[in-house]
Parts: C-alpha cells; sequence; structure tokens
C-alpha cells in the first residue's frame, strides 16, 4: 500500500477544488478540475483519480457541497406538502412581521417553496406549557395522504404548534404517514428546530424537506463511487454549515445542515491560519469562478449566528456567517441603461469565459485579467489550459464599442466594477455593523481572490493582505481543519434572575447527553469528545437575543450575567446592566476530535524561471517580474509591480506594494513604507 492521504472536495461553479494531505508528514498538495454541473459528483470523481494514485489509501475524505444550495436558488427541489395545526393553515404563506427593507418600496415578500394549496391540517393542540389541549386525530390525516399519492409529493414537513415542548403529536403524524407513504420523507419540526417562534420553525422545516431527497440522492451516489477508494470502517464526512463536519449518513438525515458547507471551509481556514500566523482579526475572501464569499474571523473564532435567512425565508440553524454576491473570475460584463454591469451571471464552467475557448462570447472578469496581462494564456491552471487571448480581447472589443473604449480600457473598467461590487459586499459584514475593516488583514483566495486583492485592500483602507499556501484550493484545505460537531438547542424561557442553577446544569446536561450519543454512534473516542455551552440573552422587552458562551462546569450566574452586559456594549456600543434579562434558548455543541498532522509547508519543487511581460495598471504599461511560487524561500521580498503565479491562483503585486514569504510559505502583501 502507498502513502495514506486525508482528502478534501470543494465543488464551485466553476472549478471543483481537490486538496490531499499526506497523513503522517502533513505535506498537501491542491488539484483543479472543471466542475460538470449536470453531475457535480463527477468532477469530485474525477479530481480524486488525478489526486490518488491507486495504490495510496485515503484516510479521511470530507466533501464540500453546493448541491442543497443550488436546489434552493434555482427552486429545483423536492415537491413538499406541509402539515400543521388546524386554524393556522396561513402561517408559513403569511409569514412574519418583518418586512426585511421596510422603506424599499421595491421589497417583495420571499415566494414560499410550499403554497396554500399545499398546506394541510389536523385537528390538535399541544399548549405553551406542552400539556396536550386536544389529541391528535389520525383520522385527518387521509386526506393529506390521498393527495401526495395524487399529487406525488416527495416529501412532507409537519410543524405543529409548540411541538418543540411535546413532540408526541408530531411523532405520531409522522409514524401514520410513513407506514402508508413508504419512500416519501417526512420531517419533524421538533427534530429540525426544537425552538420557539412559529413560523421560523415552520420555515425551517418546509426546507429541510424540500432539499431532503435531492442531497441524499446525490450523496447515496457519491458514497457508492467512493467505496472503492475508502477503507472499510472509514466514513465520508460531509462539511456543516456550522464549520464542523458530519458522515454522509448524517447528513443524508439532516440535509438542511449541508446548505453552505462548501463557502464554510474558507471560514474554518482561516480560523487555522489565524492561529499559525498571529492575526487574531481577518477578513476572509473567497472569490472563484462564479461567486465571491466573504466572513469575519474575530479574535481566532469564525463569525457565527444562531439563524439565518436563504433568499429571504429565516432558517434556524448554527451557521459561520458567510456573505455570498456573484462576482467571479466568470462573471458576465454587460450593458444596461448606458452603464456597464458586471455579475451576478456567470459564465461557469460550460461554455465559460471567451478566453476558455469553450464557445463562451461574452466578456468576463477572467477576460479582463487576461487582456490586461495580469493572466499567463500559456501556463492557466498550471498548464493544464490554454487561453484564448484573441478572443478576450474581441469579447472586449464588443463590449466597449459602445462607449467608445478599446479592449483594454474596457477591461480596467470591469476590473473597477468588479473591485467595487466586492469591496461593498465586505462593507456590509464590516461597516454596517460598526466594524472598521481597517483593524484586519485581507485573507485572499480562491481562483480569482489573489488578483484582485491588493485593489480591494487599496479600496478599504486595509494595510495587510494574506495569500496562504494553495490559495485557489484554500475552502477545500480548510475542511480539513475542523472536527464532527453537532448543535442541540432547547427552548428554556424566563428571567435570568428567577432561574435556579440546577435547573441549567440539569438542562445543559440533557443536551450533552444526547451529542455524546451522536458523537459516539460516528466513532469518536470518549477521549476526543468536548462540549461549547452558550445561551441566548436579551434585556426585558426586547424581541431579538444575543448568544453568550457559558463556561463548561459550575455555573457562576453573576459572571454569565456580566458577560452579557459586555457583549451587548461591544455589539451596540452601550449596555444597561441595571435592567433584567430574560433567556430564551440554551445551545450545546457537541465536538468529536479528529486526527490530523500539523500542516507542512509543501517540498521544495524545481522553479519555472522568473520572466517578464506588459502588464497595464491604471492606463499604463509597465514591465512587470513574473515569478513562480515554488522559487519563493521564507523571508524573501518581492517588491511590485510582480505576478506570482502557482498551480492553483495568480497573485498580482500593483506597483508601491511589496509582498513578503511569512512563517508556514503564506504571503503577505504591504504597501511599501507602510509600518508593519
Amino acid at each position: 500500500m502507498g502513502v495514506r492521504y486525508r482528502v478534501a472536495a470543494d465543488i464551485g461553479g466553476t472549478f471543483t477544488d481537490i486538496v490531499r494531505q499526506d497523513s503522517v508528514t502533513g505535506e498537501c498538495s491542491a488539484f483543479k478540475v472543471l466542475s460538470t454541473p449536470e453531475n457535480p459528483a463527477l468532477a469530485v470523481l474525477e479530481g480524486i483519480g488525478a489526486a490518488i494514485p491507486d495504490d495510496s489509501e485515503i484516510d479521511l475524505f470530507v466533501h464540500g457541497t453546493t448541491v442543497g444550495l443550488n436546489a434552493l436558488l434555482t427552486r429545483q427541489g423536492a415537491k413538499v406538502a406541509l402539515l400543521t395545526t388546524r386554524n393556522f393553515r396561513d402561517v408559513y404563506t403569511i409569514q412574519g412581521n418583518d418586512r426585511g427593507e421596510i422603506f424599499s418600496i421595491r421589497w417583495n415578500k420571499p415566494a414560499p417553496l410550499v403554497s396554500l394549496e399545499h398546506t394541510y391540517t389536523a385537528r390538535e393542540r399541544i399548549a405553551a406549557t406542552g400539556e396536550v389541549v386536544e389529541p391528535l386525530r389520525v383520522s385527518d390525516l387521509d386526506c393529506l395522504i390521498d393527495k401526495a399519492r395524487e399529487n406525488r409529493y416527495e416529501a412532507i414537513a409537519i410543524a405543529f404548534l409548540f411541538s418543540f415542548r411535546n413532540p408526541e403529536h408530531e411523532r405520531k403524524a409522522a409514524r401514520y404517514i410513513s407506514g402508508r407513504l413508504p419512500g416519501v420523507a417526512v420531517a419533524m419540526s421538533h427534530r429540525v428546530s426544537p425552538e420557539w417562534r412559529e413560523f421560523d420553525r415552520m420555515s425551517t422545516t418546509v426546507m429541510d424537506s424540500y432539499l431532503a431527497p435531492v442531497v441524499r440522492g446525490y450523496l447515496a451516489t457519491l458514497v457508492s463511487k467512493l467505496e472503492h477508494r475508502l477503507p472499510a470502517g472509514r466514513s465520508l464526512y460531509v462539511m456543516e454549515s456550522n464549520g464542523g463536519v458530519m458522515t454522509a449518513g448524517t447528513a443524508s438525515e439532516s440535509p438542511l445542515q449541508t446548505l453552505l458547507s462548501g463557502p464554510v471551509g474558507g471560514a474554518i481556514g482561516g480560523q487555522a491560519l489565524s492561529a499559525a500566523t498571529g492575526r487574531d482579526n481577518l477578513i476572509c475572501i473567497d472569490m472563484g469562478g462564479t461567486s465571491f464569499d466573504a466572513s469575519l474571523i474575530i479574535d481566532g473564532q469564525p463569525s457565527r449566528s444562531n439563524e439565518t435567512r436563504l433568499e429571504g425565508l429565516p432558517v434556524q440553524m448554527s451557521v459561520v456567517d458567510i456573505h455570498v454576491i456573484g462576482a467571479g473570475g466568470g462573471s458576465i460584463a454587460w450593458q444596461e441603461a448606458g452603464a456597464v454591469r458586471v455579475g451576478p451571471g456567470s459564465a461557469g464552467a460550460d461554455p465559460g469565459p471567451a478566453c476558455y475557448g469553450l464557445g463562451g462570447i461574452e466578456a468576463t472578469v477572467s477576460d479582463a485579467n487576461l487582456v490586461l496581462g495580469r493572466l499567463d494564456d500559456a501556463n492557466f491552471s498550471a498548464g493544464k489550459m490554454k487561453l484564448d487571448r484573441e478572443a478576450s480581447v474581441a469579447a472586449l472589443e464588443r463590449l466597449g464599442a459602445g462607449f467608445g473604449l478599446s479592449a483594454e480600457a474596457m477591461a480596467e473598467g470591469v476590473v473597477d466594477i468588479i473591485n467595487a461590487k466586492m469591496a461593498d459586499a465586505i462593507r456590509t459584514i464590516t461597516v454596517q455593523r460598526g466594524i472598521d475593516p481597517r483593524d484586519f488583514s485581507l485573507v485572499a483566495y480562491g481562483g480569482a481572490g489573489p488578483a484582485q486583492a491588493a485593489a480591494l485592500a487599496d479600496e478599504l483602507g486595509i494595510g495587510e493582505v494574506i495569500i496562504p499556501l494553495h490559495p485557489g484550493a484554500f475552502s477545500a484545505w480548510g475542511m480539513l481543519q475542523t472536527d464532527v460537531r453537532h448543535d442541540f438547542k432547547e427552548t428554556l424561557y424566563g428571567f435570568w434572575d428567577q432561574t435556579g442553577r440546577e435547573t441549567l446544569e440539569q438542562a445543559y446536561g440533557a443536551l450533552e447527553e444526547k451529542g455524546r450519543s451522536f458523537l459516539e454512534k460516528e466513532g469518536i473516542g470518549d477521549d476526543d469528545i468536548f462540549f461549547e455551552r452558550g445561551i441566548d440573552f436579551r434585556y426585558f422587552g426586547q424581541e431579538y437575543v444575543l448568544t453568550i458562551p457559558v463556561p463548561g462546569g459550575f455555573i457562576d450566574m453573576n459572571a454569565v450575567r456580566r458577560s452579557f452586559d459586555v457583549a451587548y456594549e461591544r455589539q451596540y456600543g452601550h449596555s444597561s446592566p441595571e435592567n433584567r434579562v430574560e433567556m430564551a434558548n440554551i445551545r450545546v455543541a457537541a465536538l468529536g476530535r479528529l486526527p490530523r498532522p500539523s500542516s507542512a509547508p509543501p517540498a521544495p519543487t524545481k522553479a519555472r524561471r522568473p520572466g517578464k511581460r506588459d502588464v497595464r495598471f491604471q492606463g499604463k504599461v509597465q514591465t512587470t517580474g513574473i515569478l513562480d511560487r515554488n522559487s519563493l524561500g521564507s523571508g524573501k521580498v518581492v517588491q511590485g509591480p510582480a505576478i506570482i503565479e502557482e498551480d492553483t491562483a495568480t497573485t498580482l503585486v500593483p506597483p508601491d506594494w511589496q509582498v513578503t514569504v511569512i512563517a508556514g510559505g503564506h504571503l503577505s502583501l504591504r504597501r511599501m513604507g507602510d509600518p508593519e
């Protein structure tokens, strides 16, 4: 048997990235293959075939998938029916009272995933205390069962009132339906999201049902195809939206948790990079071929939330905060109302940008960078692809003709527009939240990110840009830096000063026992299991909550209360220590450590000889040095203008910038003369 590898795969809209790590030495290598939108598993299998020799063994396989997210964005999920309590049929259709953009005259209510026509009710009632007010009449379910056969529902979501207090009726209804509709996925709200707020819990359950058949079918296909490569007893892990991983079997039972599994890998990679470089605060940006993802590392930890909105619909689940816009190397430039727009439409992998020579004719960001001299037409993707510069020039000339601009001038305009869009996306997660981006380093990755990073830093006043190892596959690398994670929660409402410590200890203990059971089923040993506690607080009379960490062991009630006041002050600029505090939910993250070696810098390889070519910067052509990243040893300093090429990305160092190779082999870009 050959070398043993840990492997991660990240599917993007244009490329699928594969990272392999030697299980002993920790050395990593990255590979890219074009994505296969018609069947994403094909690109994963092709990438593994290219990355892992036949005589090698896979120790661990982690997969980040956008299958569920794409099904939601394109509205190509399962056909779903919703079952709820009689007289509450309209809750999901009416939605909440949050208008989203309160002053916008163009705001439209998000389209629900299930229409009123496919919403059914049953006579039953659980009180807010959990007591049964009216028993469930299972005979009411026969109408739904008949309609399910007639309409060929693929999934059914059950969301009864206050089922998070008492799930008896949901379980009874699920048993009755499953016994009569074999093969139809049934989701229960008390299992998907045992938390208060009826519409939000209902929306979360419907979304889980909407994605279940799609995600399960995809994972079943991938597992069967990889079976011969995974040794007996080894599991295929799937990245979760919360930043942890779970087995493919668990992912099939909780498909909702896979929604953001692709982009989250980059944030977890940012967390590992923060620890390795000593930079506590990072803005992580992932610019691929189709999208631009931005996230924050604050005090060494990724920014997380306990709820999010997707397609305008609320989802109650723990997520790493990721802000996504349609901006990538494949983003199409187009004309509208006498102005140039870039994105959100993308050329994708097929036909791709005009320069790919696969039939695309529209100008994209990649075409603009090629025309400006920032990409090498003969050495793209480690020389595996030859780019057609003439096709790029023709595409940009057609676009520029309407504005009296040459292909080169139009290319600069396209790049400036996409940079402005990405800078605005970063301001959304920083300035709009009271965070100064100048207090952060910018970590740029993805196939297109390092080429735009310095311009983004200039736009935002950021002093340092870090380009990590294997930037084009950094999200896949991040997936190898995480652990198994499952989140559990319980609504425990009341005034903090009236809550007994024993009540809290008992409630946390029950959630931790449930988490331990989950982790043991996934093969995690007792010594590798640990927990993180949290609690949702708000001042009396408020609507929204902040989640506060609660140290394990003995609960110091006064210290927990003070930590809420401190967090509130940090978030909103003021606090009210004299006010009463309400708790809403308690939370437990059950974590299982996965063994992993320390990441090692890549082994020295033969580098290409340095070269030069003309590159256009702000309307001026300058002779620019072309360097192979493999030729840059630790401590090496390179002054701009320069272009640093590697297998997965191209880093642009503009004039007046310089790059230093720091510990771990990462690149640090700063303006010349700026203090470190």
